[in-house]
């Protein structure tokens, strides 16, 4: 196989409970990012209160691709982009993904993909169970 092969994980943290709700996905796109509001609306939606994602200000989290999607849920999704150049220090999940890439070894050699989401998931998994991260608000 030949080296360099990526998996991406998209993900949020709830306010308030640090629970963090991903998807893994092969590649991180427009598209897969409007797929995971989707979600978020699936799972956060009928509350009756407005779900605010935090994102920084790269290209895909501003694609003119999103303007539908945010269209559909203007009453009830708002999208916040961080200042540019502002750090870490303002998006919680931030924190997550530095200790969740020490924990799958990130940046280490792996076998093959599948090794490499196997490990992702039982580690996001953990985190479910017992926070491998604490949020800080």
């Amino acid at each position: 196989m030949a080296s360099g092969v990526l998996l991406s994980v998209i993900g949020a943290v709830q306010y308030g409970t640090s629970k963090v709700f991903y998807k893994v996905v092969p590649h991180f796109d427009t598209e897969g990012f409007r797929q995971y509001i989707h979600q978020v609306m699936a799972l956060f939606g009928h509350t009756g209160k407005e779900v605010g994602l935090v994102a920084d200000r790269s290209g895909i989290h501003r694609a003119h691709k999103l303007a539908s999607t945010l269209t559909h849920w203007h009453e009830q999704f708002r999208l916040y982009l961080l200042p540019a150049r502002c750090g870490h220090h303002r998006n919680p999940i931030e924190g997550f993904w530095r200790v969740l890439k020490d924990r799958i070894g990130a940046g280490r050699c792996l076998p093959d993909l599948h090794q490499l989401y196997q490990r992702t998931r039982r580690v996001l998994m953990d985190h479910q169970a017992r926070p491998i991260y604490e949020f800080h608000w």
